[in-house]
C-alpha cells in the first residue's frame, strides 16, 4: 500500500505542511463534536454555533460552499475578529467557477484580508487565475503536486483585465505611459 502523502497548502508561493482540519465537506461526516487544533468548518456550523467556537481553544477557520453567500460570513466579521484565521472556499467540481466570484466579493466588497484557500477540485491550471481573484492559499487534492503546481504562477507575464491583485488593466497603463505600445 502506498504511503499517504502529508497534506500541503500553498501559501505566499512556498508549499508547507497543511495542519488545518477541514470539517463537514462530507456530508455524512458526523459534527457534533469537533476536532482539537486548527479546524475549518462550514459556514452552516459557525451560524448555528458561535459560542462553542469562539470559546475553544486553537485557530478558527470558516468555509464556504458554492452556493453560500460570502455577506453572511461579512456580516459576522466583527463577532470574530482575530479568532477568524482564514477563509476557505471549496470547489467540490473542477467546472464550478462560482467560488472566483466569492473570493472578488470577500476581498473587494467586504474587505477580507486573511488568508484566503480555495480547496477542492483545483488543478495547476486555474492557481494563476485563482490568484489574480484574491486567493494566496491553494490545498491542492492529493493527485497533484504542490512543488510542481507552483509554476503556474509564472505562467504569464502580462495581464490584459484588471483584477484583485491588479485592478488597473493593462491599457490604461499603456495609455498613462505615454501611448499605446
Amino acid at each position: 500500500m502506498p504511503e499517504a502523502r502529508e497534506r500541503q497548502v500553498i501559501r505566499g508561493r512556498n508549499v508547507e505542511p497543511d495542519a488545518w482540519k477541514t470539517v463537514g465537506v462530507d456530508p455524512a461526516e458526523d459534527l457534533a463534536s469537533l476536532p482539537a487544533g486548527p479546524i475549518i468548518v462550514p459556514l452552516k456550523v459557525l451560524v448555528a454555533r458561535p459560542g462553542e467556537l469562539l470559546d475553544r481553544d486553537g485557530p478558527l477557520g470558516v468555509w464556504l460552499a458554492p452556493d453560500d453567500d460570502p455577506a453572511d460570513l461579512a456580516s459576522r466579521f466583527s463577532l470574530l475578529g482575530a479568532r477568524l484565521a482564514l477563509v476557505a472556499v471549496h470547489f467540490p467540481k473542477f467546472a464550478d467557477g462560482r467560488g472566483f466570484s466569492t473570493a472578488v466579493l470577500l476581498r473587494t466588497r467586504y474587505g477580507y484580508r486573511g488568508e484566503l484557500r480555495a480547496f477542492g477540485d483545483i488543478g495547476r491550471d486555474q492557481l494563476f487565475d485563482l490568484a489574480r481573484c484574491g486567493f494566496d492559499a491553494f490545498a491542492l487534492p492529493p493527485q497533484h503536486d504542490a512543488h510542481e503546481a507552483l509554476a503556474a504562477f509564472g505562467d504569464f507575464t502580462l495581464r490584459y483585465q484588471g483584477s484583485v491583485d491588479d485592478p488597473v488593466p493593462l491599457f490604461r497603463k499603456r495609455a498613462t505611459a505615454g501611448g499605446i505600445q
